[in-house]
């Protein structure tokens, strides 16, 4: 007993001053014992239970309070050496204390049991007393080994949440640097695995033995042969006949044109993802279907069924990307060559991240070192991002080898260049980051780049399949299209702005989903159900209620910020090309409905914006407060010309393509901004007027209205002419003039009898004020023409003349000295 004591106080000795080192609490709490530890010898060392049992118990308390208030890798590393230590010392002395409970019971057996009342033997007062003292000695030893025994326990199991916390702090702490790839630290687990791995690895994998060993038991393995019988038929040929059945559904009962296209694109990811989501679940009803399999056991299994929904993903959006099998059914632009070349990336990248998620799955029901979880991550990493370089690489050396071939690859978008930059320069990015030791890094890097592939892959294949659909059930083309037109009667034209007015906000629908998923999901968090309940909180305000700016929120802020300014410029482009066209309203009111509609979309996206950012709704008086203060010294002409321009896009006294004029500038308005109006004149340039002189100042609309333009001429005549001919010739003149409006008929009014002679003015309409000008040169033109043909001149001037001849005023009119 003495060595075993002399042990257990030296192994107190080491938690005392480690704590010492490590926690300014725990060495406090260790001075309390100072006093004992300082009477150490050559002889064994007495250890007395009762005394130092409550001290563990409070160096116990003390590490969980430290554990729940640290986030810092290093500290809860030594936390976790500490509470390690402190089990192996707790059950050092609950051993320590079973020779003695063993001698108390050989003593009790040597005494017996106390006499019966009634047998007649009695015994001394002394064996009594002793009997009675070993009996409560008995009970306090065996309170003692109990509670070093839940020491014990609950050490374990603090330092299972501590590996915990740590393994979750790998998942958020990218800042955090566990070691180059190139490092020894980093392949230790493979050649040298720690012994508490070693341990912990064994016994899960006795759980998942006795796991098969139940699931094949008599009377159970009928039923497990069935369900491994039907996993694998569907995995094998479930999946091919579905897709069949599923492509005679699209060629032989839906219409032609680009929906079918489109529906067997979903339906290869949908069949590929069905199938092996179905697969795994027989597997984890062959297995796990009976009670007594351990929850960490089943925690495993639906682990492996939730992640076989996104490997089949994975799988399911390439083949349907690629089709390699119908290259004329391929929905991107993607050439034959480059298709067959990356067929095998996508099956490859959901196999590396099946088997490489369920090391890590592994590792955490088998609450493995952190340090296996590290390696098992780094390699994730590496081959993730090595995968992403090599198809950019392959797709880039098939496309030069085309065109050395005399080949013509397909014609990228800028979208699709972009893309495939953002994927080359996060794989280099991965690499970088394990090759320094950033393995945090790199394994978030790699599962995001995985997350947006699978998210930005379903939008584009689900987005597609809307417009389409869409646009073949109301097309009368097709069966769908006609009966509803025969049962509603409407025109073809409102089908047209049904159809676009479905698929737009089918993808409107699909945008905010893909930013939900984006912006509060991950690889390795989400089923469904969980991504709902986030989308859910998150729209809700859930966490907006203080101001708090941390890193994690600028991202999903910048984020949401480029996915809003994205899906308000398509809106405007489908408003303005696909949906505005289709309507009966003029162009004016178009422009006036997208600049509406752009800017309120604007002012919305920058308070979402900084709502992520940690700023409250009601946090915002401050800002209201600051601008009034601005707006009062410098802002008001800025404000004023903006309300006047809400007020000319919801009013529209004037509006795009009217003919105005204003200060003595005549043109016609080409755009109404948020400050000012553009009017274009008719030498082409541009005039920027403020938008609060259209609404304080008079302004002519000259097509307000449908307004028609007038073309009047006034002429002046002699005399001695007759009236009724030339009234005749003017009326003749705009009769046949093309432009001039037959209602209103054309007239001559008499507007003035003078001395220099008789004022005619003949007036017509044309049909808009833009041919004035145009109908009154060719009217002059024609009418100078049929007055010189008819010698009726028009009256001249008349010109006096003063000179002074000899002293005298003469008077002298030019017209008679010639």
């Amino acid at each position: 007993m003495g060595n075993n004591a002399m042990s257990w106080w030296l192994g107190f000795l080491r938690v005392s001053l480690l704590a010492l080192v490590t926690l300014t609490p725990l060495a406090a709490l260790a001075d309390d014992s100072d006093n004992t530890n300082a009477q150490s010898s050559e002889q064994a060392v007495k250890v007395n239970p009762t005394v130092e049992l409550p001290k563990m118990q409070k160096v116990l308390d003390k590490i969980k309070q430290q554990v729940s208030a640290e986030n810092s890798e290093g500290k809860l590393s030594a936390l976790n050496e500490l509470t390690l230590q402190l089990s192996t010392d707790a059950d050092t002395l609950g051993q320590a204390l079973q020779p003695q409970k063993a001698q108390l019971k050989t003593q009790l057996g040597v005494l017996g049991p106390a006499p019966q009342a009634d047998s007649g033997v009695k015994e001394t007062a002394e064996v009594t007393s002793k009997r009675k003292k070993l009996t409560n000695q008995m009970q306090q030893l065996d309170d003692q080994i109990k509670q070093a025994e839940a020491i014990k326990s609950g050490a374990i199991n603090l330092s299972t949440q501590i590996v915990n916390l740590r393994r979750d702090a790998l998942k958020t702490q990218l800042a955090l640097n566990a070691g180059s790839i190139f490092g020894a630290k980093f392949w230790a687990p493979l050649f040298n695995a720690p012994q508490e791995d070693s341990s912990k690895i064994s016994d899960f994998v006795d759980e998942l033995k006795a796991t098969a060993a139940l699931s094949w038991e008599p009377g159970w393995r009928f039923g497990t042969t069935l369900w491994l019988v039907a996993g694998l038929l569907v995995a094998s040929f479930g999946r091919r006949y579905m897709e069949q059945f599923l492509a005679w559904v699209g060629i032989h009962k839906l219409p032609e044109g680009r929906l079918r296209r489109s529906f067997l694109a979903a339906a290869v990811a949908l069949t590929t993802l069905a199938t092996l989501v179905v697969a795994f679940s027989c597997l984890e009803m062959a297995f796990t279907r009976r009670g007594e399999v351990s929850d960490d056991v089943r925690d495993f299994a639906e682990r492996l069924v939730r992640l076989s929904i996104l490997c089949g993903l994975i799988a399911g959006l390439g083949r349907a990307f690629l089709s390699t099998r119908r290259p004329s059914w391929r929905l991107p632009s993607i050439s034959n060559p480059v298709a067959l070349a990356l067929k095998p990336f996508p099956p490859l990248t959901a196999a590396l991240v099946f088997v490489f998620q369920t090391i890590e799955s592994f590792n955490i029901s088998a609450n493995a070192s952190i340090n296996t979880t590290v390696f098992a991550n780094g390699l994730t990493a590496l081959l993730i991002g090595w995968t992403a370089l090599s198809i950019s690489f392959r797709s880039n050396r098939v496309r030069r080898r085309m065109v050395q071939q005399g080949e013509t690859p397909e014609a990228r978008s800028t979208l699709v260049g972009l893309i495939q930059m953002a994927i080359t320069l996060v794989g280099i990015a991965i690499l970088a980051t394990l090759v320094i030791g950033y393995v945090t890094l790199a394994r978030f890097l790699s599962y995001e780049l995985v997350w947006f592939g699978i998210v930005f892959g379903s939008f584009y294949i689900l987005s597609q399949l809307v417009v389409d659909g869409c646009e073949s059930l109301f097309s009368t083309h097709n069966p769908s299209g006609k009966r509803i037109q025969a049962s509603l009667n409407i025109d073809e034209r409102y089908l047209g702005q049904a159809a676009s007015l479905l698929s737009g906000l089918g993808k409107t629908l699909l945008v905010m989903i893909a930013a939900m998923a984006v912006l509060n999901g991950t690889f390795s968090s989400s089923t469904p159900i969980e991504l709902v309940q986030k989308a859910i909180e998150f729209w809700g305000g859930k966490g907006l209620e203080s101001l708090d700016i941390v890193p994690a929120h600028v991202v999903n802020a910048l984020i949401c910020l480029v996915v809003g300014i994205y899906v308000l410029r398509s809106l405007r482009r489908w408003l303005e090309h696909d949906f505005l066209p289709k309507t009966s309203l003029d162009i004016g009111m178009r422009v006036s409905l997208i600049t509406l509609m752009s800017n309120i979309g604007y002012v919305l996206v920058i308070l979402l914006t900084l709502s992520i950012m940690g700023l409250q709704w009601n946090k915002l008086a401050w800002i209201v407060s600051a601008l009034s203060v601005g707006i009062g010294f410098g802002l008001q002409e800025i404000v004023k010309n903006f309300i006047s321009g809400l007020i000319l896009l919801t009013e529209r006294p004037v509006k795009v393509g009217d003919l105005v004029s204003i200060s003595g500038i005549e043109g016609d308005i080409r755009r109404i901004n948020v400050r000012a109006t553009e009017i274009q004149l008719s030498d082409k340039s541009t005039v920027i007027v403020p938008n609060s002189q259209l609404i304080s100042q008079n302004v002519r609309n000259a097509t307000m209205g449908n307004a028609q333009g007038v073309a009047t001429i006034t002429l002046t005549f002699p005399l001695d002419i007759d009236p009724a001919q030339v009234r005749q010739l003017l009326l003749d003149v705009y009769s046949e003039n093309e432009r001039i409006l037959e209602n209103p008929e054309p007239s001559v009014s008499f507007k003035d009898l003078t001395p220099s002679g008789i004022t005619l003015s003949v007036t017509g309409n044309v049909s808009t004020p833009r041919q004035v000008s145009g109908a009154k040169s060719d009217l002059l033109f024609d009418i100078l023409t049929r007055l010189r043909k008819e010698g009726i001149a028009l009256s001249a001037p008349q010109t006096m003349i003063i000179e002074r001849r000899n002293g005298s005023l003469v008077v002298q009119d030019p017209a008679e000295e010639g």
